[in-house]
């Protein structure tokens, strides 16, 4: 590293860079199982930010502890870009929308409208789309990139979220006081928003039958018929279920801190290979293989117990169609139960709610759960057994 073995930060003390850069690179190198390159590139970055702020900044040159500061600014920047990348690309985007949501919830507030929480949060959306736009050209700006620069890794994407984040919560010098510069922007932002528009939805899409009537000549209006018009067709219901299914698999997954269950699953989603999921992950097959199983364990608590109901109506295996068995299997599986569970069954079928039935059978409501989930448990091996020409099932 030339540049990192010639540079040193001038002040009291000096430090050079060198130490800074090689820490970062071999924490990287460890914790990301990303390219060599890659984690150098990264990390000539971070100590290029360090020697810059160290060198600007007159409270650190005058604190007389500048090796100090430097190495504390340098993990600091580090910790924040490994966390994200820890949370992986969709967790960790979930996690900056949130973090920046929060700082500005208060801010967003356009004149002369009441807005609802939904609609709050569309205008959130909407300015924070442009927010990340310009903190993409100050992470170039900054860094000495070429304006077509775009995070293609796990670990370059991380290192945007995590400036992204200090871009917004970056002090701004105002007459008196400091502000965060994603609240100035955002304050901005909902100044320049139009004034709220009534428009009778009704007449808007018949138009107007007199000439003389020039509201309708009104944009918002325009805006409105035209969004009509080109309405997309509803999605049909399978694929909105799925939908459902999904977000609350997400959730659930969130619930109970299984981030790196989350991130397997979503690239699942977009059917990357094993391989590719464990170079995006930093995994080695083993590693994956564990997750893997984990997911499964997740997967299935979540299908036979958690949102059974949805997951079956989903799957078209609900109790209205015997649980997606065949006559022939439904009369196997029946034959397997033993009494009290034929009687849970059957209470399920009349569409009895849980707390009867675990009183009808004298069980708690754990008790019930548990032999609940066997009884979906026998259901599922059933549908996908040998006997269903199959083989067994590695689906997920």
């Amino acid at each position: 590293m030339n540049l990192a073995a010639t540079t040193t930060i001038q002040g009291e003390n000096s430090i050079g860079v060198e130490a800074i850069f090689e820490l970062l690179f071999q924490e990287l190198r460890q914790s990301t199982k990303a390219s060599e390159k890659n984690c150098h590139d990264v990390a000539m970055r971070i100590t290029a930010e360090v020697y810059r702020i160290c060198s600007e900044s007159k409270r650190i040159q005058a604190s007389g502890a500048i090796e100090s500061s430097a190495m504390t600014l340098a993990r600091h920047r580090l910790s924040q870009c490994l966390r994200y990348h820890q949370l992986g690309s969709n967790r960790g985007r979930v996690d900056l929308h949130s973090t920046l949501s929060a700082i500005i919830y208060r801010y967003i507030n356009p004149p002369q409208r009441q807005l609802s929480y939904q609609g709050r949060l569309t205008i959130i959306e909407d300015f924070l789309q442009s927010f990340y736009l310009e903190a993409l050209n100050a992470f170039r700006r900054e860094n000495q990139l070429g304006a077509t620069y775009q995070p293609h890794t796990l670990l370059e994407l991380a290192e945007y979220m995590a400036f992204t984040e200090r871009y917004g919560k970056r002090r701004i010098p105002l007459p008196g006081r400091q502000q965060q510069l994603i609240i100035l922007r955002a304050q901005t932002f909902s100044q320049q928003q139009p004034p709220e528009t009534c428009v009778d939805i009704e007449q808007a899409a018949e138009g107007s039958t007199s000439e003389a009537d020039g509201a309708w000549e009104d944009p918002a209006v325009q805006r409105l018929r035209s969004a009509m018009a080109t309405q997309p067709e509803p999605e049909p219901q399978e694929d909105t279920l799925r939908s459902v299914v999904i977000t609350e698999l997400m959730s659930y997954l969130e619930e109970r801190q299984q981030t790196d269950c989350a991130d397997y699953f979503t690239l699942r989603l977009q059917d990357m290979s094993a391989q590719e999921i464990e170079s995006v992950l930093g995994l080695t097959p083993r590693q994956r293989d564990y997750l893997q199983q984990r997911f499964k364990y997740h997967l299935i608590r979540f299908a036979l117990l958690h949102r059974w109901e949805l997951v079956h109506e989903w799957l078209e295996a609900d109790l209205k169609t015997n649980l997606g068995l065949t006559p022939q299997q439904w009369d196997t599986y029946i034959a397997q139960m033993d009494e009290k569970q034929r009687s849970l069954l059957e209470l399920k079928q009349q569409g009895q709610p849980d707390e009867k039935i675990a009183k009808t059978l004298g069980l708690s409501m754990a008790q019930l759960q548990k032999r609940w989930f066997k009884i979906l448990e026998q259901a599922w091996e059933i549908r996908n057994s040998l006997v269903s020409g199959s083989g067994a099932s590695t689906h997920e």
